[in-house]
């Protein structure tokens, strides 16, 4: 929204009822000398991204953002959405989604999801064998895939022990956020 100044130096936004706020409730704060609505869309920035850090440096002022890619991160509205998805798919996607692996109930499954947007790899170099394979027990903590972010490389453990029962990407293709990867069988 456009700001215009009064002559007493007053802050008055224009299209809004008088006594009416704007929807950023920042009222004006800053932190680092940037204002909060700076700071909330840098934030986004390196969430929307998936880049590790960010550093920003302008008159005087300087803020550094960084996300944590030791696992993956989940939000709230993220998960909701996944499991919306899960229980109802409609359209096109519903056509294309595979049935379910065969011996394997899909209600009993757990997906391995990607914590970031980036370029989905099975294997640590173009002629190594593949991290994990169909039918492999995953441990926590082990390596199952990477995804390669801004020119990072970064390693996806299981979070928890399961039979690979699916591998649903495949190497070299471009991931979303939150997209499933792998389907395992908890054990």
């Amino acid at each position: 929204m456009a700001r215009k100044r009064s002559p007493k130096g007053a802050a008055t936004t224009r299209g809004l009822k008088p006594g009416a706020r704007p929807a950023d409730n920042s009222g004006g704060a800053s932190a680092a000398g940037f204002e909060l609505r700076e700071l909330r869309q840098l934030i986004r920035l390196v969430q929307r991204t998936g880049i590790g850090e960010l550093e920003v440096a302008s008159g005087g002022r300087s803020v550094r953002i960084s996300a944590t890619s030791s696992g993956p991160v989940y939000l709230p509205s993220a998960d909701h959405a996944v499991r919306t998805t899960d229980a109802a798919p409609s359209g096109p996607a519903a056509a294309a989604a595979p049935a379910g692996p065969a011996g394997a109930p899909a209600g009993n499954l757990k997906a391995i999801t990607s914590p970031m947007v980036g370029t989905f790899y099975r294997a640590p170099a173009p002629d190594a064998n593949p991290f994990i394979e169909t039918g492999d027990v995953v441990e926590p903590g082990q390596t199952v895939c990477i995804i390669e972010a801004m020119k990072l490389m970064n390693e996806i453990e299981a979070e928890f022990k399961g039979r690979v029962v699916q591998v649903l990407v495949e190497n070299a293709q471009p991931i979303e956020f939150g997209q499933k990867l792998f389907l395992v069988e908890p054990v």
